[in-house]
């Protein structure tokens, strides 16, 4: 239910419709939340997690991340009570916050799912792996593959509003929220 506000010129300006691009712009980082268009059907927006830079080797099994030989450090936060309607469906999943290179974030796994994609893989070059922090509830780059770099979109850097669907009714509570 979020609404976000998402930088368009931190990965480069790039012209509509054609989206080449215009300038550089920084290069993504891990552990950047991205917005991109969807390898699969560029007409649609997803966000998620960069997690594997061109070159990278990535690893993902018993639901841990390994990048490049080391595995990422999480920490056990709470079992997730869930918070409006929407939400009531995933309490009880374990919430960690996961350190990747200089970023600490929050995400979650579902232990009542019974089969967690894994595998390890190296992300080609023009290429980043992406995930989503609900990894057991994510279609990510584990699923469809890897985002070409053109594909970006920008940066998603705070959530504006949000909007719970099934309770028909905004949650103030989550409005200014940096995203990490």
């Amino acid at each position: 239910g979020d609404f976000i506000l998402v930088n368009k010129f931190d990965y480069g300006l790039r012209l509509p419709v054609v989206h080449s691009k215009l300038t550089e712009g920084n290069a993504p980082r891990r552990g950047d939340v991205a917005v991109f268009r969807f390898p699969d059907n560029e007409s649609v927006d997803f966000i998620k997690r960069i997690i594997g830079l061109p070159g990278d080797h990535i690893s993902y099994y018993t639901r841990r991340l390994i990048v490049n030989g080391e595995a990422l450090k999480v920490e056990f936060k709470e079992n997730y009570s869930g918070q409006g309607t929407a939400q009531g469906n995933m309490r009880g999943g374990e919430v960690y916050v996961e350190h990747i290179d200089d970023n600490n974030h929050i995400m979650m796994t579902d232990p009542s799912v019974k089969f967690s994609a894994s595998g390890e893989l190296i992300v080609p070059e023009g290429h980043y792996f992406v995930m989503g922090d609900n990894r057991d509830h994510s279609s990510d780059s584990r699923i469809w593959g890897y985002v070409p770099e053109e594909n970006l979109v920008g940066r998603a850097f705070l959530v504006w509003m949000n909007w719970d669907f099934a309770g028909k009714k905004f949650n103030f509570n989550r409005v200014g929220k940096k995203i990490i």
